[in-house]
């Protein structure tokens, strides 16, 4: 009886399921523009084609720009990775972009973040500021704005002086050798020291070129950052449960020694015989008397968080800037001409460091206007982040396309693709993939504020959302301008000391006299190869 029971339920089963898996193919986000999906793979194998036809080691962002311009560049499209992963709205439209990052009535912080936040728990911890939302979002981001607030910023310009001068040590040994050198690798070790120096007022020993000598947060936590550079990333942890366990090892061994150093601070920061530290941590514990263990393990992962959101964006945004100077000899001549007239016509950084460090050298610093004009257009065309969100099933979220349709998109993770969004060709025209910094000059601002304030009095061009590294709202970096601080400092100190010259990918094309060949159309250094990536070798 039972055995004639699964007879007949077997078909009604197998029968349900295909409808259902054909629903969810096919039906479910048919109303967002998408490739044909496969009712077994959904757009995997496809996402599989495109990368494919991609360098080796290029980034995801290229294969989604050539699926967007297969299907006619939309404002955003679907990518169905289901059940391996979530079905993915792709935005490559600013005003898209805008409406989940923006407060809404629905969502006051703006759009909550993804769910696929979870695949970087090791790295920032259960309680991340990255993460987290509602109120506890609020209360930490209030808890640390006050040590992000570019005035206390301008107060640790000693300690990323300080770090500075051991990375143009290294620099100069480079130029005397003529050694071959990965300036990614120094940009790395360099951002990593200032951000123990200025979150922590901790020494990591990042710099030092013998991996051995370097602090051990600094090689457990490259250790663990490395284990989430290979292509089982996204994928479950059950899927790679050996790399699981190595994560959650170095995880908690990191926890250990930054909760060590947080205890260490607060004592210290109790002792009314001791120096006052002014670090970030210094300011958020300032008003804790009693540290409990919930507070340091709260404290942990948002110094993980900055720790791993804070070095990676500078560091990239430092190798490709130095880079793009090297190759367009119009924007190098104009940051040197820059230098010269606020910080005189010696180039020695120590001369340099003493003006930044006297009275007025916050004002020396706003006057870098070209400067930033490159820092900004270097964030454009390589955004060293992006956003995932997800509007939660039920909610009726929907966002209204620049051609009037509303499209909900309710249980998809929304990737703002800043790479897409901000090279559109419809708001930067056909320069959109050359880097040109003068587009920004009057509008070399990277706060939201300041940017809102000048577009209500019609300075811009560009709309103030098609910029958005740092993302935009209530829930943009925290950090961003100490990243504008360090980026400004640190090329204030180099663009005129060195001439760098690229090798391997990305070098410039020689005419027969051995001189760089100019595009007359760019005004910039012809390539052998194109520079795909900035850690990329030879």
């Amino acid at each position: 009886m039972l055995e004639r029971l699964f007879l007949v339920a077997l078909p009604l089963l197998g029968a349900f399921l295909y409808l259902k898996v054909r629903y969810l193919r096919f039906k479910q986000y048919a109303h967002i523009p998408q490739l044909k999906p496969s009712l077994v793979w959904g757009h995997m194998k496809a996402v599989h084609e495109y990368s494919l036809r991609q360098k080796a080691g290029s980034h995801i962002d290229p294969a989604f720009a050539a699926m967007s311009d297969d299907l006619g560049n939309p404002p955003l499209f679907l990518v169905d990775l289901r059940p391996v992963g979530h079905a993915m709205a792709i935005v490559t439209s600013h005003e898209v972009a805008e409406q989940f990052s923006r407060a809404s009535k629905m969502f006051p912080w703006s759009v909550p973040k993804s769910p696929t936040m979870s695949s970087l728990v090791h790295l920032i911890g259960n309680k991340s500021i990255l993460s987290r939302e509602g109120e506890d979002w609020k209360q930490l981001r209030k808890r640390f704005n006050p040590g992000f607030a570019p005035q206390h910023l301008m107060t640790l310009l000693p300690c990323i002086l300080d770090k500075t001068w051991l990375f143009l040590e290294h620099i100069d040994s480079y130029a005397r050798t003529g050694d071959e050198f990965l300036l990614d690798a120094l940009t790395t070790n360099l951002t990593f020291d200032i951000i123990g120096a200025v979150v922590m007022d901790t020494d990591f020993d990042a710099q030092y070129l013998q991996k051995a000598r370097q602090g051990e947060i600094i090689r457990l936590f490259g250790e663990l950052a490395s284990s989430y550079s290979n292509d089982d990333v996204n994928l479950p942890w059950w899927a790679s449960p050996r790399r699981e366990l190595q994560r959650y090892r170095l995880s908690a061994r990191i926890d250990k020694l930054l909760a060590t150093i947080i205890r260490q601070k607060h004592a210290a920061q109790q002792s009314p015989s001791a120096p006052k530290s002014r670090s970030i941590l210094s300011l958020a514990l300032q008003d804790t008397t009693e540290l409990t263990d919930h507070m340091v393990s709260d404290t942990c992962d948002q110094i993980k968080t900055f720790l791993f959101a804070g070095h990676d964006t500078t560091a990239i945004l430092l190798a490709w800037a130095i880079y793009e100077l090297s190759r367009t000899p119009r924007a190098l001549n104009a940051v040197r001409a820059e230098l010269d007239e606020v910080f005189g016509t010696d180039p020695d950084p120590a001369s340099i460091r003493d003006q930044l460090l006297a009275p007025n050298g916050d004002d020396k610093i706003r006057r870098l206007s070209y400067m930033s004009a490159v820092i900004k257009e270097t964030l454009r065309l390589y955004p060293a982040a992006a956003t995932a969100r997800m509007s939660p099933p039920g909610t009726g979220f929907t966002v209204r396309t620049p051609h009037g349709d509303n499209l909900c998109v309710d249980g998809l993770v929304i990737y703002n693709c800043e790479r897409l969004i901000q090279r559109d060709r419809a708001v930067f025209g056909e320069s959109a993939d050359v880097f040109v910094p003068e587009r920004w000059l009057g509008d070399t601002s990277t706060s939201e504020e300041e940017s809102a304030e000048s577009e209500k009095g019609g300075q811009h061009t560009i709309p103030p959302t098609a910029w958005r590294p740092f993302e935009r709202g209530p829930r943009n970096c925290i950090g961003q301008e100490l990243a504008n601080i360090e980026a400004r400092v640190i090329l204030a100190t180099v663009a005129r000391r060195y001439d760098f010259v690229k090798v391997g990918l990305g070098e410039t094309a020689l005419d027969a006299r051995g001189m760089p060949v100019v595009d007359d159309e760019t005004g910039q250094y012809k390539v052998e190869s194109e520079l795909y990536n900035v850690s990329a070798l030879p």
